[in-house]
């Protein structure tokens, strides 16, 4: 996979919109190869949408960049927008804990989830395995069609190539150690 370098200012969509344009391809084939709607890609890349992690994981692999390039670039954004390195979308945070693994294959995130909400969107798919660790709260995350609840101090490891959703089912904020692997 190919590293690039550019503007750490442009937003992750306008940068995915334009690699996938350098690229030639079709907001069609990066939907067949991401499981991600047209719709919901164009509005990514307009920037009406803060992608979480999963999916630009998904969408580096579908352009075939090194996934630290899309990671490092929403950290770079971040540093504008948000304190302590935090991003947020509508209803979770995160922040990277492994600043510099733009070339390796584990990566770690402290996320943090608000009281009763989900990610928005749709579920998680991307090569690799992930590992979850709950340092407050309560979660449930579905893996397929498997349902797991975890409290403070339960973590889950699972194939990250299956499709799966993550959302607080407590009445407070829930905190969260991910660490993904992606070959």
């Amino acid at each position: 996979m190919a590293t690039r370098k550019t503007s750490k200012l442009e937003p992750v969509g306008k940068k995915i919109k334009k690699v996938r344009l350098e690229k030639n391809l079709t907001l069609e084939r990066v939907a067949n190869d991401t499981g991600f709607a047209v719709d919901y890609l164009k509005d990514l890349e307009a920037g009406n949408i803060i992608p979480p992690v999963g999916t630009l994981l998904s969408l580096s692999r579908a352009l075939g960049l090194d996934s630290g390039f899309l990671l490092q670039e929403q950290e770079a954004v971040l540093k504008d927008r948000v304190e302590a390195y935090t991003k947020r979308t509508e209803n979770y945070a995160y922040k990277t804990l492994t600043p510099g693994a733009e070339n390796k294959h584990l990566k770690a995130f402290q996320v943090t989830i608000d009281p009763m909400a989900e990610h928005h969107g749709v579920g998680y798919l991307h090569e690799g395995e992930e590992f979850i660790y709950v340092l407050r709260g309560r979660i449930e995350v579905i893996v397929g069609e498997n349902v797991n609840l975890l409290n403070t101090n339960d973590s889950l490891h699972f194939n990250s190539g299956i499709r799966h959703q993550l959302r607080n089912v407590g009445s407070e904020e829930a905190e969260l150690l991910v660490v993904v692997y992606g070959p």
